[in-house]
């Protein structure tokens, strides 16, 4: 079977998730190949996939049942184990078919997905997605590949539809899982790092802004994005905006680090550090906080209040004078 002939599906419709089907969604439809299969928990979220010409299917199930090959963007082990669970309930109706996860997963289960799903014909490929959901949305992904080399290059053209680049993994499904994860100790450690600078300016009276233009000229754009998330005040958006990078999904990821890290006798301090302030900003500030929020927690440190001057002043947990 060709990718010109393939029935897809896709599961997971969060901000990354809705920005990559719709990219695949145009571009099966500009090729005039069939189209999208989506669900969700929420189908809801699917309306504008369904304004583009994607088809809907009321559960996992059904999409599993109508697709060759099954994209998925779950944020949570678990909830995608249980997924994958009730697909293999199909037995034999599996062979053939291949499932893709976009999403950042501990390297176990990536490998009890191969081997669960192998031993009912199908296949799995580890495909974990660098970039944020804007990323997404404007189909510049890199994408971390590794799975059967045959598998792999049948998907290809649907993960270029999506992406700028892929990184070949391989056949282990665990070395996406792995690299993924240490793209996310960079990234955390990053933010970490200009928390620390950033609050370390208020403090000593150098304004926000000459040290944004400073990371910008001296290190690029990408450094300058994770400041603005704290200038800004997206470290912790309105109540009715989604973070960038939830609190709550960057914590999971770093817990994976850290324990696999310490598995091989390895620390990550500057990552247990940015933990333990992630965890006191949930703790303090709620889940509505993007993971730029261990810029709060430095801020109460060093005497300042959580809110910044951009940021929101509080939330539903705290009444405000």
């Amino acid at each position: 079977m060709t990718s010109s002939t393939l029935r897809v599906g896709w599961y997971g419709l969060g901000s990354m998730g809705l920005g990559m089907s719709l990219n695949l969604q145009k571009h099966l439809q500009s090729n005039n190949l069939s189209p999208l299969r989506y669900s969700n928990r929420s189908l809801s979220k699917g309306d504008i996939l369904r304004d583009e010409g994607a088809i809907s299917e009321d559960n996992f199930e059904a999409l599993v049942r109508n697709s060759d090959v099954i994209f998925t963007m779950i944020s949570i082990d678990d909830v995608l184990i249980e997924l994958f669970n009730k697909a293999l309930v199909a037995g034999d109706s599996l062979k053939g078919k291949t499932f893709v996860d976009t999403s950042t997963i501990h390297p176990d289960t990536s490998k009890w997905a191969t081997s669960r799903l192998g031993e009912y014909g199908a296949a799995f490929i580890d495909a974990p997605v660098f970039g944020a959901s804007s990323v997404a949305a404007a189909g510049k992904l890199i994408f971390a590949v590794a799975g059967p080399v045959g598998a792999v290059e049948t998907i290809k053209p649907l993960i270029m539809a999506m992406g700028r680049s892929i990184i070949d993994m391989g056949e282990d499904v665990q070395k996406s899982s792995l690299l993924k994860i240490s793209g996310n100790v960079l990234v955390i450690s990053f933010m970490e790092v200009i928390a620390e600078a950033q609050v370390f300016a208020e403090v000593t009276g150098i304004d926000n802004q000459q040290l944004e233009e400073f990371l910008g000229n001296m290190f690029g754009p990408v450094l300058e994005s994770y400041s603005k998330r704290i200038t800004t005040g997206a470290y912790a958006p309105p109540l009715d905006t989604s973070p960038g990078f939830a609190a709550a999904l960057a914590s999971k990821d770093m817990k994976h680090a850290l324990s696999i890290a310490a598995s091989h006798s390895a620390r990550l301090p500057t990552l247990e550090t940015a933990l333990n302030r992630l965890t006191s900003a949930r703790e303090y500030a709620g889940e509505c906080l993007d993971s730029s929020a261990i810029y709060g927690t430095a801020r109460m440190e060093a005497g300042l209040s959580f809110w910044s001057e951009t940021s929101r002043q509080g939330n539903c947990l705290f009444a405000l004078d």
